[in-house]
Parts: C-alpha cells; structure tokens; sequence
C-alpha cells in the first residue's frame, strides 16, 4: 500500500528525542501518535543533562524560562581531581548562548515539561502504557503500521523509531546496525551529600578507581565506571566490598559512604557505542539512540537525540503537513546528522580507550596529573573548547519546522 495522508505519524518512544519529534510536528499541523511503553515517565538514573545546545531550543520555542522554573541544578565547569589536586577541564561560562551550562533536570520533570507543551496542539496524541512490540509492512515491504501489546495495529503514515539503544522497530525494519564497541559499564548510585563537599561536578580518579560526582542540590548522583562485565562479580561481591572500593577515592564522601545498605541501591549500565550504518527504510525513520547509542562520557545523550529529534522535523514536517510522501526524504534527515554522529562517538571512543581503560588497567599510583590535563587547567582558554564540544556539540541545529498555530 502506498503512503496514506491521512494516517498519523507514530512514534515509538517516549524519550526526549521521541517527545520532542511528536512536539515538533504537531505544532507544524502533522497528526502524530506518541507510544510510551510505561505508564509514567518516573525512572531513576536516565539521562537527566539538559545541555546549552538544548536549552537553546527551549528559548527558541520562548519556554526557557518556563523550563528553568522548574527545580534543577546549575554545572558551570566540569574538573577532575587527580592526586588529590583539582584540575578544572571545561568551563561553559564563555559558551555564546543565554543559558551557558547544563541543567541537570530529571528526567521525568523534563519530560513531562515537554509532552503538557505537546498536548495544547490539537494533533498531538500521547499513550501511555502503550508498548510496540511490532512493526507490519505492507506487500510492498513500506512498514505501514504498529502492533501494540494486546493486539490493537496502529496505521501510520510514517513510523519514527525513538525506542532506545534496544529499539524493538530497529529490529523488525532489519536496518544494519554496527557495533563501535565499549570496554566499560558503570555502576549508578546515590549519596547524600557531605557539607564539606564543593558545589562543582568533577570526577576522581585513582589507580583502577574512576568516580563520577553529579552535583543535585541535595545528594549526589555518583556513577563508578567498571571494566566491562565485571558487574555481576562486584555485584556478587556483596555491599560492603563496594562500599571499600568507594572509600579513599573522594576522602570527603567515606562518611555518608555507609548510607549504602544494599546493592539493590547500585544500578548497572551496560555501556554501548554503536551506530547504524541506514537510520531508515521505506515508511520508517530511527532517531536517538534507537539510531546511534552513545556512551555517557560528556552526558551528550539527550543533546544529541534531540538535535535528531530537531533536524527530522526540520526535514519532515512541511512535506507532511503538505501530505507529501516522506520516503523520499528520510535519507535526508541521516546524511544531516551523520558528521555530528560519527565525531560525537569518534571522541568517546577515544576517551574511553586512551584515557578510561588506561586508568582502569593501571596498577602503580597516580602521582601527577597527565601533562594535557595540567596545561587545559593553567590556560583557561582551552577549556572552552571541550565546553563548546560537550555543551553545543558538533552541530548546533535551530528549529527550522513551521508553526501552524502561530
């Protein structure tokens, strides 16, 4: 069956790139079914970095303000402290937008920002426990529609694949995906946070011992990186072998330390860098990390599956609105965003590999901080090159889509 106007666009996944795209196309007039497998969007230890490149959009939209009303916290710079000396690497202070930092925002408040702005447009559906679990293609072998848990096919004009780095619609369109590599997990976890702390997010680190502080107001969000697949031994190891790990990397948490009662308070990442080689096929588009799953180092998940989010409707949303066909413009909206895609990952990668593992292998003390790092600290200006790589990224894509409702 050819493409039908008159359906909706669907959209599996209700993350930030999903929200943002449905938002998007909504407001240029384009019918869009959002499906969000959970009933609420209250999951711990999400992506929760709100970069500057993103609250650009939100003062694009003029709802920056509105967005920063709600409670977040402020990161400025980005350290290490390395042989217990502080070395500052990033200061987003000199970046040329309004809002130069990160928002470190929780998820679900951002999400739930994002889809009450969706739904004052009249096109705009958003279902809630609403889980995909098949893509169906007409004879031509175009996915026209989508299967839901229990049954109910959704018809779809077009189907935005937005369902994560484990993406279901990825799967069933059989698009080539290929694996990066990540030689790395971490072990998410809170701490309360200790009065003699400083208000910056930096990392520590030591021999064999990478440690992670994420500055929320009133605990800190912490993120231990492990060799790859060693969560399970650690795990089996009990919480009071983590808790002696933990101990002696940042001196000032050894006393709240103990407020780790279980290991069910320690979650697992399963890092993955990968990417696929074709985001799309006739009647489907994958975007975020359905498209390419990013590491965490730099936080740049959201930032990245947005600005997909963005240039998809910058691409898409006239066409459809005009009820064009969209097939032949899905290329498009990948050949836009492959070169933010590949530097993005080539740098984590290399990060990961050349800086990361290196310090996870190593077995002698670390005395001094490596020389680039002691330099990035003495001469302030270079630090606001990784500011501009982490906070804008290597595109900075504006919201180009119309609003029908203006």
């Amino acid at each position: 069956m050819p493409h039908v106007p008159e359906r909706p666009v669907v959209i599996v996944g209700g993350g930030p790139a999903g929200i943002f795209a449905g938002l998007l196309l909504a407001r240029a007039g384009v019918p869009v079914t959002v499906l969000e497998k959970h009933e609420d969007f209250f999951r711990d230890f999400r992506g929760d970095t709100v970069h500057p490149a993103t609250l650009g959009l939100f003062e694009q939209l003029g709802w920056l303000d509105e967005l920063l009303a709600l409670p977040y916290s402020k990161v400025e710079t980005l350290g290490m402290r390395i042989a217990g000396q502080e070395r500052r690497l990033a200061d987003f202070r000199k970046l040329p937008v309004r809002a130069p930092f990160i928002a470190m925002m929780p998820q679900w408040d951002l999400l739930d920002f994002l889809s009450g702005k969706a739904k004052q447009y009249p096109g705009f559906d958003l279902r809630m426990g609403a889980e995909a679990v098949a893509a169906h293609a007409d004879e031509a072998g175009r996915i026209d529609s989508v299967e839901i848990a229990g049954g109910e096919i959704l018809p779809a004009r077009l189907v935005i694949a937005a369902d994560g780095r484990r993406s279901i619609m990825r799967d069933q369109a059989q698009l080539p995906l290929k694996t990066i590599g990540a030689p790395m997990d971490v072990l998410w976890f809170k701490l309360d946070r200790p009065s003699d702390l400083g208000p910056e997010s930096f990392g520590a680190l030591e021999a064999r011992k990478f440690l992670v502080l994420i500055n929320r107001r009133t605990y800190l969000q912490c993120a231990f990186v492990i060799p790859k697949g060693a969560g399970d031994e650690i795990r089996a190891q009990g919480i009071a072998a983590f808790r002696e790990r933990l101990r002696g990397v940042v001196p000032e948490l050894d006393g709240v330390i103990d407020g780790l009662a279980d290991m069910e308070q320690v979650k697992l990442l399963s890092v993955s860098l990968d990417r696929l080689t074709r985001w799309h096929r006739d009647g489907l588009l994958a975007i975020g990390d359905a498209a390419h799953a990013m590491s965490p180092v730099g936080g740049v998940g959201i930032n990245v599956a947005v600005q997909d989010a963005v240039v998809a409707a910058n691409v898409l949303a006239q066409p459809l609105a005009r009820e064009d066909n969209p097939d032949p413009l899905l290329a498009r909206v990948q050949q836009l965003r492959a070169r933010s895609v590949h530097y993005t990952q080539m740098l984590q990668k290399q990060t990961q590999d050349r800086f990361i593992m290196p310090i996870l292998e190593r077995e002698e003390p670390i005395e001094r901080a490596p020389l680039a790092i002691r330099i990035m600290d003495r001469i302030t200006p270079l630090q606001r090159l990784p500011a501009r790589l982490i906070g804008l990224g290597i595109d900075m894509p504006e919201i180009e889509s119309p609003d029908a409702h203006a």
